[in-house]
């Protein structure tokens, strides 16, 4: 189930390019053009360092909107997007906070972008932005109607969320469902930004036959056992400088990470 070419195995290396706040939301104080240059020395630092994808997010967004942005969100995220593809041979993907998946996949069918990360495509849960209900069908009909050849990667029990409403169905149920659904790929979490993921989630959500990626938590340390067990690493806060997700990517964390998956123990343990 490989995502896409990859340069160290068949567990794909995937790097966070996140923007600088952008334009209208609480944190911004740089222009368009500061925010992509930072994304490019970011994206330069990944592409170096090893990654065989880039994944652009508008992270430094804070507090997000829930379910929808502004026209100001989707264009600049459009720019920087065009950006990365126009500059690096490399697959891009968007994710747009919060939930806002159908902004991502009309951005990313304009843009150039391979696939969306998305929260909130399959089931309910409750984030720090609220009540999140389920967006697939209307993501899945925007793509027809677009004719986009745009991915969708779910994020099934996303990190920092609450998922009791959903609590009396098992991983294992939650990951068919979001197949029925129809996500590309399923992305296992820890609860929060930088924590690390359960193994064991993996193999529970192996059962809905579909590409599974680990979306946080990924460090050197950690690299080569998730990469056994996973058809790709998201990657953003441990190849900051200082381990921080506000910093600049450094490339030797990158350099690190990549080294990590050439290990013979970060070889795929299962057949596939």
């Amino acid at each position: 189930m490989k995502l896409f070419e990859t340069q160290k195995n068949d567990c794909a290396f995937i790097g966070m390019v996140h923007l600088g706040a952008l334009p209208g939301t609480p944190g911004s104080c740089l222009s368009i053009d500061e925010i992509l240059q930072n994304a490019i020395r970011d994206a330069q630092n990944l592409v170096e360092g090893g990654c065989d994808a880039l994944l652009v997010e508008n992270m430094a967004d804070l507090p997000y909107l829930n379910g929808h942005v502004g026209p100001e969100i989707v264009a600049a995220m459009a720019i920087a997007v065009d950006r990365l593809t126009t500059a690096f041979s490399l697959p891009v993907g968007v994710q747009v906070l919060a939930g806002a998946n159908c902004e991502a996949m009309g951005l990313a069918a304009c843009a150039g972008a391979q696939f969306i990360r998305a929260e909130a495509f399959a089931y309910a849960h409750i984030a720090d932005e609220g009540m999140m209900n389920a967006s697939a069908a209307e993501v899945l009909r925007l793509r027809k109607r677009l004719g986009a050849n745009v991915k969708v990667w779910a994020d099934v029990q996303k990190k920092h969320s609450c998922h009791a409403i959903t609590s009396d169905a098992k991983l294992e149920d939650l990951a068919h469902g979001f197949a029925f659904c129809g996500a590309d790929a399923l992305i296992v979490t820890g609860v929060s930004t930088g924590c690390e993921a359960h193994i064991e989630d993996v193999a529970k959500v192996r059962p809905a036959h579909l590409p599974v990626v680990i979306g946080s938590g990924i460090t050197a340390n950690n690299a080569a056992k998730f990469a056994a067990a996973a058809d790709g690493l998201i990657v953003g806060t441990s190849i900051k400088c200082d381990g921080n997700w506000r910093k600049p990517v450094e490339k030797e964390r990158v350099q690190a990470i990549a080294k990590a998956l050439t290990l013979p123990e970060a070889q795929h343990a299962f057949e596939r």
